[in-house]
């Protein structure tokens, strides 16, 4: 037993306007009552525009999922654009904030140094972060799958008190296998969450390793996830297209238990 608790957090993307993201955590909610919602916790990543609305119903509903942003910007106000501070998620009661995601850095030019701030960010307003890190498929098969991924975490974490890296989690998702139908071997899943364990061991400490929760994410359904969680060192995951459906989604959070 690692006494780490699993998180499974369902990353809507650009998908569902308010009201059709409120039919799916009604759905959710019913769904979620025949698993064992004691063994693991569940987040919701809405779209910004949904995040007041998901808000309303699982408060008035006291539905146990927790809310989650898919992005932060760095800066608690000012002139950016388009642009959410953390503050504003903070108010929204939102608890979990993905940053990094390969879809960021990938569409959107985001450094790692841009990640950090991000990260930083959301510890200072009293928020979770799921700082993701990946490697694309030329990485991959040139071998440089480990390189990568602890670059990206060591740069992620680079001046952050290990006490926070401890209640922080980490997501695993191979830029390969993101939307492709594509993902990692249960053995690949538990070498690179183990190896990123590893790795904040050596910058953060002991306990830091053993208190960080680290998700596996890619092509994440119903009918692969047992096998994907059942790794020692894979403590969830981060979940796409799947966590749309409802049933699906709640099917990935009883495999995590």
């Amino acid at each position: 037993m690692t006494g780490r608790r699993p998180l499974v957090s369902g990353n809507w993307k650009m998908h569902l306007t308010h009201l059709e993201a409120i039919q799916v955590i009604q759905k959710l909610s019913y769904a979620l009552d025949r698993t064992d919602r004691q063994a693991v916790d569940v987040s919701v990543h809405p779209a910004f525009t949904a995040l007041r609305s998901v808000q309303t119903v699982i408060d008035a509903d006291e539905i146990p999922v927790a809310l989650g942003a898919q992005d932060v910007h760095w800066e608690e106000k000012g002139a950016w654009t388009g642009e959410v501070s953390p503050v504003m998620l903070a108010k929204l009661n939102v608890r979990y904030v993905i940053v990094g995601h390969s879809e960021r850095r990938q569409h959107f030019g985001e450094t790692d140094d841009m990640v950090a701030r991000k990260l930083r960010a959301t510890l200072r307003a009293g928020m979770t972060p799921i700082c993701c890190v990946g490697e694309t498929l030329a990485q991959r098969d040139a071998g440089h799958t480990h390189d990568v991924v602890v670059g990206q975490l060591r740069a992620a974490l680079d001046g952050v008190d290990p006490a926070a890296v401890a209640g922080l989690a980490v997501a695993y998702e191979p830029v390969w296998a993101i939307g492709t139908g594509r993902n990692a071997t249960p053995d690949d899943a538990q070498a690179v969450c183990a190896a990123l364990r590893s790795a904040v061991g050596e910058c953060c400490g002991a306990d830091a390793a053993a208190g960080v929760r680290v998700q596996y994410g890619g092509s994440v359904n119903a009918g692969n996830a047992a096998e994907l969680l059942a790794g020692p060192d894979v403590d969830g995951a981060l979940v796409g297209g799947a966590s749309l459906d409802p049933d699906g989604f709640a099917a990935i959070v009883g495999a995590a238990g």
